[in-house]
């Protein structure tokens, strides 16, 4: 009796974990608002002030806003998706010369990760048809975060390369946000 029981208590585990994440796939443009909204304070504690002396090399990185415009919600989904990616990947390397704060920045990187990972999850799931919509999409967003990433390289990550960065980072976070409180 023992095993049964014990059987039971796994098929009951299992079925809670799934409707667990069809309801989170379910509210996901909620969880996304909180990912940014977490995300932007992080950004914040990560570095004091935008340094003076960096002004004068501000660049203008230009974020597609139109990949956020699309009418399925799906789309908009990955979009966001693809957006937590890139973010993540250019803050997981090089940081040796942004005067940071580690907790703050350790804490950014794992809160977007454990979305991605949420977020994977549920778009596979549904896989939509708007493929086409998507590659273009995808296209725009992989040029515009690859501007960031040679901008960085370009500057061998100094500084202000870092703050510039941060800042437009910011930006695109505040930009996503807005489009999810329509969602």
């Amino acid at each position: 009796t023992m095993n049964a029981f014990g059987l039971i208590q796994i098929g009951l585990i299992l079925l809670c974990t799934t409707t667990i994440s069809s309801l989170q796939c379910n509210h996901l443009p909620l969880q996304q608002r909180k990912v940014i909204e977490n995300s932007l304070q992080l950004l914040d504690k990560m570095g004091k002030k935008f340094p003076q002396q960096c002004l004068r090399e501000k660049m203008s990185f230009r974020f597609p806003e139109q990949v956020l415009k699309p009418r399925q919600k799906e789309t908009v989904k990955v979009a966001i998706e693809e957006i937590f990616q890139h973010i993540f990947y250019i803050f997981s390397k090089n940081l040796t010369l942004a005067a940071w704060d580690g907790t703050a920045l350790e804490q950014f990187q794992n809160g977007l990760y454990q979305q991605i990972e949420q977020l994977e999850a549920c778009v596979i799931k549904k896989q939509t048809h708007h493929f086409r919509s998507k590659e273009v999409n995808r296209l725009k967003l992989k040029k515009y975060f690859q501007k960031i990433d040679c901008f960085l390289k370009d500057k061998q990550h100094n500084l202000c390369s870092w703050e510039i960065s941060r800042a437009e980072m910011r930006r695109c976070l505040q930009l996503t946000d807005k489009v999810l409180r329509k969602v």
